[in-house]
């Protein structure tokens, strides 16, 4: 992979998704069968590179274990550097519908939007959560709200497009442990603008979420503690460039 030979990529970060990821790379190419598709592995212990190199994708192996939002910009990094416009997102568990990806792309490129979201909690999509999780997802909304000036319906959700402009300001700033969220406020720093379309989430097509019930009250206390030094960094900035 030396250059955007379309102007889109679709990156899907996994670590530990053998059981997943040639399903998850089958259905991206029943959907588009000649979109560029990069696995970022990031240091998984099982055979989860050798199973997506197999399944015809292109894998970036990271050489230590960074957690999703290293994992995810690695891949931005990457495919900025490449020259691609847009990326789209897939989780590597097979929650996400390929048959979405179309609507995400369609929406960056019609709208001029900086990042756009699948969201379950718009008109027309679907899918549940746990019961945690549900409980994060009102908390963040209800917190996000003021700092974006608009509500946003799946913050948490990981089915996501960005632009070229996007590209390059995750490659140089991009939450390193949980992503979605802080990445949401590091856009309203910069003005930059988002949308959400209906996606349906699907179950996992195996092994287990990462985030157990007790690392959800970790995963709440860590993002609220992240969009505060977000918030913190912004404010200093605005405050320094009256003086």
């Amino acid at each position: 992979m030396t250059e955007a030979r379309n102007n889109f990529l679709v990156l899907i970060p996994a670590f530990n998704e053998e059981g997943a990821i040639a399903r998850v790379i089958a259905g991206v190419r029943e959907v588009l069968p000649d979109a560029p598709i990069l696995v970022v592995d990031d240091c998984s212990q099982d055979s989860t590179r050798d199973t997506a190199e197999r399944a015809g994708a292109r894998v970036l192996s990271l050489p230590y274990h960074l957690g999703l939002g290293g994992c995810v910009q690695a891949g931005y990094i990457l495919a900025y550097e490449l020259g691609y416009e847009y990326v789209i997102r897939v989780d590597g568990d097979g929650q996400h519908d390929p048959h979405d990806i179309p609507k995400l792309l369609d929406t960056l490129r019609r709208t001029g939007c900086h990042m756009v979201i699948g969201s379950r909690y718009v008109p027309g999509g679907g899918g549940g959560t746990t019961a945690a999780r549900g409980f994060g997802i009102l908390l963040f909304r209800s917190i996000l709200r003021p700092i974006l000036g608009r509500p946003v319906h799946d913050p948490t959700s990981g089915f996501v497009g960005v632009n070229r402009d996007a590209l390059g300001l995750f490659r140089r700033s991009f939450p390193l442990e949980y992503p979605e969220i802080e990445a949401l406020v590091v856009l309203q720093r910069k003005r930059f603008r988002f949308e959400e379309v209906p996606c349906t989430i699907r179950p996992r097509m195996a092994g287990r979420s990462t985030i157990t019930a007790i690392r959800s009250v970790y995963y709440v206390i860590h993002v609220l503690l992240g969009v505060f030094v977000n918030i913190l960094k912004f404010e200093g900035r605005r405050g320094g460039s009256g003086n």
